[in-house]
């Protein structure tokens, strides 16, 4: 027998479909037939046999035991013949049988019906031939001893039965292949409709390549389960739209910064090779060289450590740690630049600040705003850090007395290769990774990095990283 799996998998989504509501209507339609037909058939012989069962007890009042004969017989059969007729049961026979099988009297066409002896009393049903069928109800007559001599018997003839039964057997050969064929037709047509959101998603997703991801599918029906699916999808298209151009961007930036140094290497070395120099010139050419190259390896190494963020391939570290140490050991080596810079580094850090993270990427985020407050802020300026316990949450301020940032400016401060004056920050050194790389650390130990900055007024970065309270505790140990 063939696999009815392996057959319907050639078809479409929408044909199986439609049989499978075709299968479970007929399935449903044959047990709901059966029952109705069971039911109505147990219905109409019951009443037969409660006609019959009447009619026997009326008829028994009529019976004289000795008869003219000396056996028994109906004292009036017109009465019971009109009896038969007020019932409105004029196809049932009454008759008398001896306890052989003769029949003694009847009212009716009794003699056109087969003797059958009862063995006891009750309904019985036999058959002559393949058309006709008797219902037949026996009663005993009994002696005045209590000994059974002969019996009573009420018979109907199911033709008419028979007949309502075959006429609702008909109406089912009919109404059933009738009602699967309309279930079929509309099943397609429903499943046809319901699937359209689907057509759409497919012709939609052909039309996508990596350079056009802007076709959606923009649908306005029912927030079903295929409407939800087809936002969804949309959803998913945005997304992938926004990554796309997030890489576009990132790989164009990195390109243009990279080009940048690039382009002084070749030009510093082209113009120090045009004609022979002196080896004080020499030696100025190779330093700033050095510089340059110092800012290529420092832009690829920031260049590295984002990619590898963006494919999970950096590894994070949690364990408790005092976050107030690590602050002071930061301040500590960047106090030389400071210095050098003739700005004011001072700190101001509460004791046992716990926190559970990444001792290697917590010290480069507040290396990284050090060094971005130290660029920015002018000479005889001042840098402050300031760290407190705030509820839940541990709170980090690095504070500049700089020239502040433009508002405009503030809601994509912390984008990659975004910078605030460029040709101040190529000079400075910086290439616009700095904060972004700063907000996904502080983001991977589930806090927040915030600026708050006014033009004139300084600038002021907040970090707040969720407090370790149960470090204390391990710290003693």
């Amino acid at each position: 027998m063939p696999d009815f799996r392996r057959l319907t998998a050639r078809l479409s989504l929408r044909l199986r479909l439609t049989l499978w509501y075709v299968a479970l209507l007929a399935m449903t339609l044959l047990i709901f037939s059966g029952y109705i037909y069971w039911r109505f058939h147990n219905s109409v012989m019951g009443q037969v046999d409660v006609s019959l069962k009447a009619i026997a007890s009326q008829a028994l009042v009529n019976v004289d035991p000795e008869g003219d004969r000396g056996i028994p017989a109906f004292q009036h059969t017109e009465e019971m013949a009109a009896l038969l007729h007020q019932t409105g049961e004029t196809d049932i026979i009454v008759r008398l049988l001896s306890p052989t099988g003769k029949v003694w009297d009847g009212v009716g066409y009794y003699r056109d019906v087969p003797v059958a002896v009862p063995g006891q009393e009750g309904f019985s049903t036999f058959t002559e031939g393949d058309e006709r069928t008797w219902r037949v109800y026996s009663l005993p007559l009994r002696s005045a001893s209590g000994a059974t001599v002969g019996w009573l018997q009420t018979i109907q003839r199911l033709d008419t039965v028979a007949r309502t039964l075959e006429g609702l057997r008909e109406q089912f050969y009919w109404g059933i292949p009738l009602a699967l064929l309309l279930t079929a037709l509309g099943g397609f047509f429903l499943a046809d409709r319901a699937l359209r959101p689907i057509d759409r998603i497919t012709r939609t997703a052909y039309a996508i390549s990596a350079s056009d991801l802007s076709r959606r599918i923009h649908y306005h029906g029912t927030k079903d389960e295929l409407g939800r699916l087809a936002d969804t999808f949309d959803a998913m298209l945005d997304r992938l739209q926004a990554a796309f151009e997030h890489e576009r961007r990132f790989t164009d930036d990195a390109a243009h910064e990279l080009r940048t140094p690039l382009t002084i290497l070749k030009g510093q070395l082209g113009v120090t090779l045009s004609r022979p120099r002196s080896p004080a010139e020499y030696e100025r050419t190779l330093r700033g060289l050095e510089q340059e190259v110092d800012r290529l390896i420092r832009l690829s190494t920031d260049l590295l450590f984002l990619s590898r963020l963006d494919q999970g391939r950096v590894f994070w570290r949690r364990e408790p740690m005092n976050l107030s140490d690590l602050l002071h050991v930061a301040v500590e080596q960047i106090g030389a630049l400071a210095a050098e810079k003739d700005v004011a580094l001072s700190d101001a850090v509460e004791e046992a600040l716990w926190v559970r993270g990444d001792q290697d990427h917590l010290i480069r985020l507040f290396l990284n705003l050090l060094d971005n407050a130290l660029k920015y802020t002018p000479a005889g300026g001042k840098v402050q850090v300031m760290g407190r316990r705030a509820g839940a949450w541990v709170e980090v301020a690095v504070r500049d007395s700089g020239p502040g940032i433009p508002a405009e400016a503030l809601p994509h401060l912390f984008d990659r290769f975004f910078r605030v004056d460029a040709d101040r920050s190529r000079r400075t050194g910086g290439a616009g990774l700095g904060l972004a790389i700063a907000r996904e650390i502080v983001r991977r130990h589930g806090g927040t990095l915030t600026v708050q900055s006014r033009e004139g007024e300084g600038t002021t970065f907040i970090v707040r990283l969720p407090a370790e309270t149960s470090a204390p505790q391990e710290e003693g140990r």
